[in-house]
């Protein structure tokens, strides 16, 4: 065979994989946008990749029928052949079955508001919320929404139950998204280093000001971090003892949840 032919054959492969991975890339950073949409200079900061590569990928996508863009604003957003598929595979997640008394018995026992958050490849996705018996509550989140990885609670405490050098990976490869929430990769790997140190993470000042909140994360049977299970509540609910106490019905409850899917 042709040497050119035969490295050009090899390099096909590796080719496609590419293009998949960036127009995942794409769709990552459009479902952080949910309905809104979003501008495509936003997609062209959060990927990396240049205005025309962003622009092929995003018109091949909306000829698919797998993104949309809304004439009026001028922004892209997932298309709706995407939940369709999604009717594929109706059953729930092993983790939600799992999850679903611990998140039950945590609701009940501190009345606070209660996220479920999963990993998604370089981004944490809210996957259920409860809403506790105490009058004020801290609806920062809705089901569905995603972040970077070390943005939200829920992203910090997975990256602190990730080695190392696999947390600063993920976060080096978001900084650029940083810049849209404030913060930067040095303050990230700060909070996940004092994460570590406690245990779970504590966020002295929530997404929402005079708001508090305590993540801690829920590993898979390989010892990979997969989710957090995080209470978010008014300053005056957290004190130093109440702390503690959310703290350990969280552990303890994490614990449960890892013993479930092993099971």
């Amino acid at each position: 065979m042709d040497k050119t032919k035969s490295a050009r054959s090899a390099m096909e492969p590796r080719q496609g994989a590419q293009a998949i991975r960036r127009a995942v890339a794409v769709l990552r950073i459009l479902a952080a946008g949910r309905e809104n949409g979003v501008p495509l200079a936003e997609v062209v900061r959060g990927t990396g990749l240049t205005r025309p590569t962003v622009h092929r990928i995003v018109h091949v996508l909306i000829e698919e029928g797998i993104v949309e863009r809304n004439e009026r604003s001028g922004r892209y957003a997932i298309g709706t052949q995407v939940p369709e598929l999604a009717l594929a595979r109706p059953r729930p997640s092993q983790l939600l079955v799992a999850a679903n008394p611990s998140l039950r018995r945590v609701s009940t026992a501190i009345g606070d508001t209660l996220f479920l958050t999963v990993r998604t490849g370089n981004d944490t996705l809210c996957v259920d919320r409860r809403i506790g018996v105490y009058p004020i509550q801290v609806l920062s989140i809705e089901v569905g929404a995603r972040r970077p990885l070390g943005v939200s609670s829920a992203g910090v405490a997975i990256l602190a139950a990730m080695p190392a050098p696999d947390a600063r990976k993920i976060v080096a490869a978001n900084e650029k998204r940083f810049e849209a929430y404030h913060i930067d990769a040095a303050g990230v790997m700060d909070q996940v280093t004092a994460a570590r140190r406690r245990g779970y993470y504590l966020r002295e000042i929530g997404l929402v000001q005079g708001t508090k909140s305590i993540s801690t994360w829920i590993k898979t049977p390989d010892g990979q971090p997969a989710a957090a299970m995080t209470v978010s509540a008014v300053r005056t609910r957290l004190g130093p003892r109440r702390e503690q106490e959310v703290a350990e019905i969280l552990l303890r409850e994490t614990r449960i949840i890892e013993q479930a899917i092993r099971g």
